[in-house]
């Protein structure tokens, strides 16, 4: 027995096997691709479930980011829901947190941009906001290119990230900028 088992296993060794090697993954859009993240963050004197509450709606971003939004695809907070801010689709969620990332558009090297918006609980009545952006920026001409867009980037998050912090503490935002930076109204 144990004989008719070495000889069958020695055959199969010996035998030529059909199996194909998986085709080879195309190649990537962009060779190269030099992906970063922007993290970015506030202390909140609020329970993480009341910030969240107050900011955390898939459009709750035409508020605290001074914009129009509307769910043109979808339900608010679903999974697949589409937002008019930059046709954004929501791609992940959990109770106080989630992540948006934007479509390829034609004609356009697709950047992989993501984002994720989390109300983090610290104590039982103070939490803080984290804003991650994650993209990829490789399409940009150097170092310093990227650079300045990762600094753009910051600074107008981190102005979102204060007036949700603003909201989620019960205060009120200014009258948005206009173009020329004095708020509208006061030109």
């Amino acid at each position: 027995m144990r004989l008719s088992k070495s000889i069958a296993a020695c055959a199969l060794a010996a035998a030529p096997f059909a199996f194909s090697q998986p085709p080879a993954p195309a190649p990537l859009q962009v060779p190269n691709p030099h992906y970063v993240s922007i993290p970015m963050e506030i202390n909140v004197n609020k329970p993480a479930a009341d910030v969240w509450k107050r900011i955390g709606k898939y459009c709750d971003i035409g508020e605290w980011a001074q914009i129009a939004c509307t769910i043109t695809s979808g339900k608010d907070g679903e999974f697949g829901a589409v937002r008019s801010v930059g046709n954004e689709i929501l791609v992940g969620k959990t109770e106080l947190s989630y992540t948006y990332t934007q479509p390829v558009r034609d004609g356009q090297k697709y950047n992989m941009y993501h984002g994720t918006l989390e109300a983090r609980p610290v104590t039982a009545t103070t939490s803080k906001i984290v804003y991650t952006l994650t993209f990829d920026n490789s399409m940009l001409a150097d170092d310093a290119a990227r650079q300045s867009d990762m600094d753009r980037r910051r600074t107008q998050f981190m102005r979102f990230v204060e007036n949700m912090k603003t909201l989620a503490e019960g205060g009120t935002l200014p009258p948005p900028a206009t173009k020329g930076g004095a708020p509208k109204g006061k030109q």
